[in-house]
């Protein structure tokens, strides 16, 4: 019985690594093999792997406060004249990502949306979906996009494809783009998308918390195709990359670093110090994570990977890829993100602004 259990494993095992190996010599062919798979769910079982009643869409998510005496001072605009608000989270991400810069936009006078979307399937698809409830909003004034990670690159797709395509007539009407703000967006990519199983059961285990998990929550989400989207030099970055982004709409990049190593990592390093007794390993194992520097970034994007041809210099906070925009706990202070983000959507608003 043992041995029959090993050989169940063992085999498992192969297969694992064949799939994984095929997958990363062949990553387009992963990626048209997963959307096949993807359709194909979608004819068997379209009210099941619909993402329209099931968590997906565009909401509002928090009115403008009214107008105060601070908001008046720091803007010539009130609130009902201000751009609007989306948030689009990035991968696997709950949404949760939101808790602290949606109540400190609405404070400031900013109507805020945000975007819930089936994150795993392809970043084009995800844009369309975006173009399909654009309809939504008033018309009456500009929307600002704020995109968190991959939420980001949805946004950049989603205007030169579909709003404001350079060269050819926009594809869908509605309120106009008058602004995009990447956050800890990895516009060359990231390799952390790799690790998309663990994020995947994070999401799925806080939805469960929400009471929203289902059978078909996985699968509606997609099967996987963002992280191929996600891989530096993919055929969708490539394409996205080399497309012209349109002069009427301004962009800006806010990014983070990590300055000191998360207290579990601290934990690890001294602990491994101290099992070989040698302070002066603890001192070099300490100096290597400082100079890591630009290349670990957020822990999840470098600071090389925010860069983006003709945008300026991303804005750099200390902080992690999450935590730069929402607390752990409640008495933590103020995520180091939220400041510049509203600073750069007041900049927005100002009528002299470019």
């Amino acid at each position: 019985m043992r041995r029959r259990a090993f050989q169940v494993a063992a085999l498992i095992l192969a297969i694992a690594a064949f799939w994984t190996l095929w997958a990363e010599l062949y990553p387009s062919e992963e990626r048209a093999l997963r959307t096949l798979v993807h359709d194909q769910l979608d004819d068997w079982f379209p009210e099941l792997m619909s993402p329209t009643g099931n968590g997906h869409g565009l909401f509002l998510r928090l009115p403008a406060a009214p107008d105060t005496a601070k908001t008046l001072a720091a803007s010539s605009t009130h609130a009902s004249e201000r751009p609007r608000v989306i948030l689009i989270h990035g991968l696997d991400e709950p949404g949760i990502i939101w808790d602290d810069l949606a109540p400190a936009a609405a404070e400031a006078g900013f109507e805020v949306w945000e975007l819930r979307y089936p994150n795993d399937q392809g970043i084009d698809r995800s844009a369309a979906f975006l173009a399909q409830h654009w309809a939504m909003l008033p018309d009456d004034r500009p929307v600002i996009l704020i995109g968190h990670s991959m939420g980001g690159l949805l946004a950049r797709e989603f205007v030169t494809r579909w709003r404001h395509p350079v060269g050819e007539p926009a594809k869908i009407e509605g309120a106009p783009v008058g602004g995009v703000l990447m956050v800890g967006t990895p516009n060359q990519g990231s390799d952390w998308a790799r690790l998309r199983i663990w994020l995947e059961l994070r999401e799925h285990f806080e939805d469960a918390q929400r009471r929203r998990f289902s059978l078909f929550a996985g699968l509606r989400d997609g099967l996987g195709e963002a992280k191929i989207d996600l891989r530096p030099g993919s055929a969708f970055l490539q394409a996205l990359n080399a497309r012209p982004w349109p002069a009427s709409v301004p962009r800006a990049i806010i990014g983070a670093r990590l300055v000191e190593p998360p207290k579990q990592l601290i934990a690890s390093l001294d602990a491994a110090a101290a099992e070989v007794g040698s302070e002066m390993l603890g001192e070099q194992l300490h100096a290597w994570f400082d100079g890591l520097g630009d290349g670990l970034g957020d822990g999840a994007v470098s600071v090389e990977s925010l860069q983006l041809e003709g945008v300026a210099e991303p804005i750099i906070v200390n902080g992690a890829h999450r935590t730069m925009l929402r607390r752990l706990f409640a008495d933590d202070p103020t995520p180091p993100a939220i400041a510049p983000i509203i600073e750069q959507l007041e900049a927005w608003c100002d009528p002299c602004a470019d």
